[in-house]
């Protein structure tokens, strides 16, 4: 194993404390917790969004908390989820009595200690509601999730629903937002090459040179199917087309896009992956409103990329274009 780490154990800790000493203005730890909150947290008036899950997946989801996004995120181990106490942690801290939402992806244990943790926080008296993300069409039930997996898509929740939470909105009416990205997002992922936990040591398995995994997950759950190693266009192709079927996109739609990197695709490829997006999408008479490229949730170092779409009405294109800043999303 070849990494720039001290010691595996360790390494979660460290990186918060790498993070809060590179923007002490923006971000600080909960004392004695996996936890990164907004510097000015609790923010007076608003309601506040939590989210998190294991780490690995960087920027999310710290690279998400800031002004027009999430309030705190929890850093759970690499690829484990964060324990019911810190995330209980983190709404403690950013609740300023106007209600916290949590926004969760679909995986067993995510959803089991969020929940837990909001059952604490209504003990105490703290208004929480969830939201659960579900929209990688790849496959039904997979090694970690009953239901759909909760993957890249999880970023548009964040945008969309913090924004409204700046604007001021109730708790109910950021639920009710956070649920209509949720129903109108949908994406699919494959992938080139395996990745490695620092703990293990070693990747959680092998792809042959030739060959790529369709449908694979972020924490590299199966995917659909193996196959041989296929042109851009046509790989671009098979994960869009099964998103739109998914979706029933129909001609006259308006949607966002996010080309999303797992961690060592370089933007190169990205966009030449997106051209063939793009291309697809005029022609079938449906309307890009906005494109995004990058890494937004990866998988440590895996090779490969996931395919996002949302379809868009007035009120979700508005916020979508409302102003953020976080270090993941400007």
């Amino acid at each position: 194993m070849k990494k720039l780490i001290n010691h595996p154990e360790q390494v979660v800790r460290d990186m918060i404390e790498g993070v809060v000493l590179a923007h002490p203005d923006r971000l600080k730890n909960v004392p004695d917790t996996s936890v990164l909150i907004r510097a000015d947290a609790p923010v007076r008036g608003k309601v506040a969004l939590v989210s998190g899950g294991g780490s690995g997946h960087e920027p999310a989801h710290a690279g998400y908390v800031g002004k027009g996004m999430l309030d705190g995120a929890v850093c759970g181990e690499v690829f484990t989820s964060p324990t019911p106490d810190q995330v209980l942690a983190a709404i403690k801290a950013v609740d300023s009595g106007e209600g916290v939402l949590l926004v969760i992806k679909n995986y067993t244990g995510d959803v089991m200690n969020f929940e837990m943790a909001a059952e604490l926080a209504e003990a105490e008296g703290i208004q929480v509601t969830k939201v659960i993300v579900n929209d990688d069409v790849a496959v039904e039930n997979s090694t970690y999730t009953t239901g759909r997996r909760g993957i890249a898509g999880t970023v548009f929740v964040h945008k969309i629903a913090g924004a409204q939470a700046e604007n001021g909105a109730s708790l109910q009416d950021v639920e009710r937002v956070a649920l209509k990205v949720i129903e109108n997002v949908r994406s699919m992922g494959m992938a080139l090459t395996s990745c490695t936990v620092p703990a293990a040591g070693k990747p959680g398995f092998s792809i042959p040179e030739d060959e790529m995994e369709i449908g694979m997950g972020i924490h590299g759950e199966p995917g659909t199917h193996r196959a041989k190693i296929a042109e851009a266009d046509s790989v671009a192709s098979q994960l869009l087309s099964l998103v739109i079927n998914d979706m029933g996109l129909q001609e006259g739609d308006r949607v966002a896009v996010m080309i999303n990197s797992l961690g060592a695709t370089p933007q190169m490829e990205l966009y030449v992956l997106n051209k063939t997006v793009g291309q697809t999408l005029k022609s079938r008479g449906i309307q890009v409103h906005k494109t995004y490229v990058g890494e937004y949730m990866t998988s440590l170092e895996m090779a490969g990329c996931s395919i996002s779409v949302l379809r868009l009405d007035e009120e979700l294109a508005e916020l979508l274009d409302a102003d953020a800043d976080t270090l993941g999303w400007k």
